[in-house]
């Protein structure tokens, strides 16, 4: 590698760690990346509104709802008038680097936490050596600390490298939530780029295993439905009301019931069900908030159109109306491979790498397709990669953890990979 960052990895990663925020209110992070990356020194940097029109983020939340996020990362010591910038929930950044005659080359790596406690237990890592989640009820458990890390010691690599042309790096938020690469991709930063690398560590992939670019990430869609029917009293006159909870049970049942498709593999789930307020009243309002997935983007919208279906005669059935909204959603795209071979002979180039493998199925979804698939129309080429952990529980549990090992090895691998196209000599 031609130059290797002075970051400390395991430091940053665990600031990251200790301060987790969900999609869209990511208000401390985005502070805090900001800081970083002006201490690199780059050409330009693209704050949250900057970076993308808030018109094209989806699921977004209300302004109460990051409110409180807001002043909390104040508190904990943000940028009052940085933090004010990206009100309404308007979070995340890009950084660039202006090197000449070359490539535009980017980097997406994605910042937001999910809705979990953190485990407490002396067996998880965190909790023992201090850097647990001081956000109650919120927690980085996928890695996306260990994926910010990598975006900015590539970005400090790069920027002290002989890279010659464009390299931009795409601090995306809210991606649990399918939310933000859509706005990123739209955007004047996503314009042009000859190649595009996105990454993430683990997936059941163990410490020192690389695979340089996935195939088969699923198309989804995130589906919301409101029941609205009429109150009555359950003992004195059921007959007089239209009810929700029937409303909501027919339509979880007859979701699952969904013919799949010929053409490939499909996914639906629905994942949080609320209805009602006491035993004895005929509840009048109840709420789905469900999910469909397909091997292809086709195959996705089959589902996404006959879940939306199902819902809403499943509301009619019992007397009621249903508002239905998809609130998010992603294409599926795979990588090329031709950059997954370029990331193939920078891993094999890299210290702690024993295992390569040129793809993989990745079997779940990812709004950094929006990214590649911008940059796949406009004549570029790219790929997902992901870097191994061993990580003592799945992604999405209370005592996930990454190796820290893995920060240096993705750090290395992403920097090789990208110098090789860029110009460097």
């Amino acid at each position: 590698m031609s130059e290797a960052t002075t970051i400390d990895l395991r430091q940053l990663r665990r600031r990251l760690h200790r301060y987790p925020e969900p999609a869209w209110r990511e208000f401390y992070t985005t502070a805090t990346l900001t800081e970083e990356a002006e201490s690199i020194g780059v050409d330009e940097l693209a704050v949250g509104p900057d970076a993308y029109d808030p018109e094209d983020r989806m699921a977004a939340p209300d302004e109460e709802e990051v409110r409180p996020w807001m002043r909390r990362a104040v508190e904990r010591g943000a940028d009052e008038e940085l933090v004010e910038k990206m009100a309404g929930g308007n979070t995340g950044l890009v950084a660039v680097l202006e090197r000449g005659e070359g490539p535009h080359v980017g980097l997406r790596v994605d910042i937001d936490a999910l809705y979990i406690e953190e485990s407490e237990s002396d067996d998880h890592l965190p909790a023992r050596e201090g850097f647990r989640s001081e956000n109650e009820g919120t927690m980085h458990a996928c890695g996306h600390d260990a994926h910010m890390t990598w975006g900015l010691a590539v970005l400090d690599a790069v920027k002290r490298s002989d890279f010659s042309g464009r390299f931009t790096v795409f601090f995306q938020p809210a991606e649990e939530v399918s939310g933000g690469g859509c706005p990123m991709a739209k955007s004047e930063y996503a314009a042009g780029l000859d190649y595009l690398f996105a990454a993430h560590v683990g997936l059941d992939h163990p410490t020192g295993e690389v695979i340089a670019g996935v195939e088969r990430i699923l198309a989804m869609c995130h589906v919301d439905a409101t029941f609205e029917g009429t109150s009555a009293h359950a003992g004195k006159a059921p007959n007089e009301g239209d009810n929700a909870m029937q409303a909501l049970g027919t339509a979880i049942q007859n979701a699952y019931a969904i013919p799949r498709h010929a053409d490939g593999m499909t996914r639906v789930n629905v994942g949080v069900a609320e209805a009602g307020t006491a035993s004895n009243v005929i509840a009048e309002k109840a709420t789905i908030h469900g999910e469909a997935r397909g091997e292809t983007t086709e195959l996705m919208e089959y589902m996404k159109e006959k879940l939306s279906h199902t819902l809403r005669t499943a509301a009619e059935m019992h007397g009621c109306e249903a508002e239905v909204n998809v609130v998010s959603e992603s294409p599926r795209v795979d990588s090329d491979t031709e950059l997954a071979g370029v990331v193939a002979d920078a891993a094999e180039r890299v210290s702690g790498v024993d295992s390569v493998l040129r793809h993989a199925n990745f079997g779940a979804s990812e709004d950094a397709t929006f990214l590649m698939q911008r940059a796949k129309d406009e004549g570029g080429t790219t790929t997902f990669l992901i870097v191994g952990t061993d990580h003592p529980t799945s992604h999405h549990t209370p005592t996930f953890d990454v190796d820290e090992r893995s920060l240096t090895i993705g750090a290395e691998v992403l920097t090789d990979a990208i110098l090789s196209v860029g110009g460097s000599s």
